[in-house]
């Protein structure tokens, strides 16, 4: 019904991903014909759907001061329950503008100079960023690889929980770099600790809308969990919206989400942008036929992008992608660094992918590879890295 294959002008649109000058800033020189697949940002047309209800608000002829109507709590609702399962009062939601922002404001919440956050690495690089910008230290749980898989190391961060009493886990779920869903066992033991150990448990759940393998659980199915449970959501990565600006929380607890609000209305972060709350009524109410089968398409690229490396660039190992668009990729056996591969690849054959090392920590010896476009690109980018990586040495 709807076509993935088709492109909209990303340059024109000024999209960071594309845009030749930070794409140096970052690389280094790259060759004409480049094809980006770095940054977590999707090159799909978006839903008609969506782009109706986005032309109607402009037919109306103002943009001015709006605010969270019953529509958004509403959808919010319906989406979390029919999507994950989970019952969510209206009173537990609230309007933040970007899930990486609302990061930085549930530290300024919750902790003070002398405190403390925990997050499993390798982990999404704002999650550190956000906990060092605000001076408070920063405590890492290294992820266990096992049968190609990343697992939790319990052990150790029972004792961490212990020793260092942070006030907040930040748990990103599913996982991103690696794309890992957490199983349900996993989920109930990390509440458990957390609250044994009075840590907050920040569920960072944007990447739970594209799932192909296994079951995604929601940290909101986790009722023992409500107590001392701050989510952060929002349609931004499943319906590719994140220029818009507008995501939510979901904080069961009337204390916790009390604080919180205290410190986002501190920020003037109060009323929503215009097109950002029209954008996720329409995602959650009218795109889902379109995020099933934007889907279906990456699922079908990640099958390609695995097959084609096992078969001809088999010194590198793709992770079982069990969520979201992003193939977190061993290149160990290469013999060179994340950061020599990522160069390689963008100055010989303009192939732009992820550094693993820019994960936090534990992410060397791995590239991350943005499959959420098209095929023709990513039929591509391989040909290129097996041209690239098969070249005798010194060539």
């Amino acid at each position: 019904m709807y076509n993935f294959d088709e492109c909209p002008d990303r340059v024109r649109e000024r999209a960071r991903k594309w845009d030749r000058k930070i794409i140096e800033k970052n690389f280094g020189k790259v060759p004409e014909g480049f094809i980006p697949m770095w940054i977590a940002d999707m090159d799909f047309k978006m839903p008609p759907e969506l782009e109706q209800a986005l032309r109607a608000a402009i037919g109306r002829g103002a943009l001015g001061y709006t605010y969270c109507y019953d529509e958004f709590y509403e959808a919010v609702m319906r989406w979390q329950g029919d999507r994950h399962g989970a019952t969510v009062e209206k009173e537990w939601i609230t309007l933040s503008y970007g899930t990486v922002s609302t990061l930085h404001y549930v530290i300024q919440a919750f902790c003070g100079p002398e405190d403390c956050v925990l997050m499993n690495t390798p982990v999404y690089e704002p999650f550190d960023s956000a906990a060092r910008r605000q001076g408070v230290k920063r405590i890492y749980n290294s992820l266990q690889l096992r049968e190609g898989r990343y697992t939790i190391n319990f052990t150790a961060l029972k004792a961490q929980l212990e020793q260092y009493k942070p006030q907040l886990y930040l748990f990103c779920s599913p996982h991103n770099p690696s794309g890992r869903i957490w199983s349900f066992e996993e989920m109930k033991t990390v509440a458990r600790l957390c609250r044994e150990h009075d840590t907050i448990l920040v569920a960072d759940e944007v990447h739970g809308e594209h799932i192909h393998q296994g079951k995604f659980h929601s940290a909101l199915m986790l009722k023992e969990a409500h107590s001392n449970l701050i989510l952060l959501t929002s349609p931004n990565k499943g319906f590719n919206l994140g220029g818009l600006k507008t995501s939510y929380s979901i904080i069961p607890d009337e204390k916790l989400r009390t604080r919180l609000r205290q410190k986002l209305e501190q920020n003037s972060v109060t009323s929503p942008n215009v097109f950002g709350i029209i954008g996720l009524i329409a995602a959650y109410d009218r795109c889902r036929p379109w995020l099933d089968e934007a889907a279906a398409y990456i699922r079908e690229n990640y099958e390609l992008f695995a097959s084609y490396i096992a078969a001809k660039i088999p010194q590198l190992q793709v992770m079982e992608m069990e969520a979201s668009y992003l193939a977190w990729v061993d290149i160990r056996r290469t013999g060179l660094s994340s950061g020599e591969v990522t160069r390689v690849l963008a100055s010989r054959a303009g192939a732009l992918v992820e550094n693993g090392a820019h994960f936090v920590r534990d992410g060397e010896g791995y590239i991350r590879v943005n499959l959420g476009t098209q095929r023709d690109n990513v039929l591509a980018v391989l040909k290129k890295m097996e041209e690239v990586l098969n070249q005798p040495p010194g060539r």
